[in-house]
């Protein structure tokens, strides 16, 4: 009995090969929990037909192929990256195919290193082939080529994810022109817009951007990105808000996140009452 069973294991967030972390740390749990349902099924299967095994041997035989599986799974996820099941499907299929092949070998002959190790530390011998090593490798490659093209999925599926996170993300920035630079945006780091003359600046955390237009066009680009206009030169996003004060003459004083303070017009209060419940009157 050799007692290799299949274990399924082995954004936008990579490690430095190129393989996704998200990935692996869906499979490194997943691996795990089919580790102990493999080895505590063998050992109760072999329980009730009376063979004889130490409870420590399927423990051993899942346990090398989990770490083998494992230890592969960032290289297949470079591969999956290398050859994407993108319009190239067939091709893409076929290299993978083709990369199983090294891919049982190296997880058999790795694996079974291993477990000859462990049954040598307690004074026993460990035979995996049972005298048939061709029959035996194709036995296992079948094996794995299922796991190579479950951990391939897992990979793909993630990566896949993390490009249309990516493109949302990116979509969803704006465009704005600093001088000679391009500069992206995400309109949630902007606290506050104003009209400088012909420019227009950019108020983030970070720092200012000027670029060359009117407020009233970027009134109008920012339209449903929760921006609100505050003053005849100033829009103010509202998420930004954390407090709205009177002022004598009528108008508001705006606190921002960051500390500022800004004057809203009296006519632009009831757009400014949008602001979420933390900004207080």
């Amino acid at each position: 009995m050799n007692g290799s069973g299949l274990v399924t294991s082995g954004q936008k967030t990579v490690t430095k090969g190129g393989a996704p972390l998200g990935a692996m740390a869906i499979l490194i749990p997943s691996a795990v929990l089919l580790f102990l349902v493999n080895s505590t099924t063998v050992l109760m299967e072999a329980r009730r037909d009376n063979r004889a095994l130490d409870a420590w041997e399927p423990f051993v035989w899942e346990g090398t192929s989990l770490l083998m599986t494992l230890a592969l799974a960032p290289l297949v996820g470079r591969a999956v990256i290398r050859w994407p099941f993108g319009r190239a499907i067939w091709r893409a299929f076929g290299v993978h195919l083709g990369l199983t092949l090294p891919y049982s070998l190296v997880h058999v002959v790795t694996m079974v290193v291993m477990r000859k190790l462990a049954y040598f530390a307690v004074g026993r011998s460990y035979d995996f082939t049972g005298g048939q090593p061709l029959i035996t490798f194709v036995y296992e490659w079948r094996k794995d080529a299922i796991t190579y093209g479950l951990v391939a999925l897992i990979f793909w599926l993630w990566t896949w994810r993390a490009k249309a996170f990516e493109q949302t993300a990116l979509s969803s920035r704006i465009e704005i022109r600093d001088g000679k630079a391009a500069v992206f945006l995400d309109p949630a780091e902007v606290l506050l817009v104003e009209a400088a003359g012909n420019y227009i600046e950019f108020h983030t955390g970070a720092r200012k951007h000027l670029v060359r237009g009117t407020l009233a066009a970027w009134e109008a680009r920012l339209a449903g990105r929760g921006f609100a206009r505050a003053h005849r030169s100033r829009l103010i996003n509202l998420a930004h808000i954390r407090g709205l004060k009177p002022s004598g003459s009528g108008d508001l004083e705006v606190t921002l996140d960051d500390g500022r303070t800004v004057l809203a017009s009296r006519r632009y209060k009831t757009a400014l009452k949008a602001a979420p419940p933390s900004a207080s009157a």
